[in-house]
């Protein structure tokens, strides 16, 4: 082989063929190898794989956490749900209850109210009796009196005299329904 001008070709410049620094070079580097393969790679791939195992437990954790948290959303969503509808039942339930007491005590008034009305009446009604037996005993006295006047005697005798004002009480009570009958006021048309 012809090297460039001016140099000779040797066997050891030849790049292709190796020389003994090259031999060690690749003997080294493969020991190297070996020694790394045997003691260094070993311990880094079991760092590796706890490492990976470790990875694998923090996702598998965190997973089961974010289902967790799902379901404790969905628990929560339905409790809240539950909640609002047990309340609503509830203030339905108070309305109902509050229309109920509202028509007692509407019911229970209106009863006091026709009681009161009723004794009320009552108490007219006695009141009027009683002004009647006095209006009766105040026209039988003036009956008796006026008879007495006009008859010129006395009417003494208790049982003649209650007579008397009987008659005279009837015939008022009977001039007056017959002026009501006939349209008139009592003590008018003659």
């Amino acid at each position: 082989m012809e090297g460039t001008v001016g140099e000779p070709t040797t066997l050891a410049s030849v790049f292709i063929l190796p020389n003994g620094t090259f031999i060690f070079e690749l003997v080294s580097f493969f020991i190297l190898l070996w020694l790394l393969h045997r003691y260094v790679i070993p311990p880094i791939s079991r760092m590796m794989d706890q490492r990976q195992e470790t990875i694998k437990k923090q996702i598998d954790e965190s997973r089961e956490a974010k289902e967790r948290l799902e379901k404790a959303e969905q628990d929560y969503k339905e409790a809240l749900s539950e909640a609002r509808a047990e309340a609503t039942q509830l203030k339905d339930e108070a309305r109902a209850e509050a229309k109920r007491l509202k028509e007692e005590l509407t019911a229970k008034a209106h009863e006091e109210a026709a009681n009161i009305a009723a004794a009320h009446q009552r108490q007219l009604e006695i009141d009027r009796q009683r002004a009647m037996a006095d209006l009766r005993r105040e026209i039988g006295d003036l009956a008796v009196q006026l008879a007495g006047r006009i008859v010129g005697e006395s009417l003494e005798d208790e049982a003649r005299r209650s007579r008397t004002v009987d008659r005279f009480i009837e015939e008022v009570e009977g001039s007056a329904a017959a002026a009501d009958t006939a349209g008139e006021p009592a003590g008018q048309g003659r």
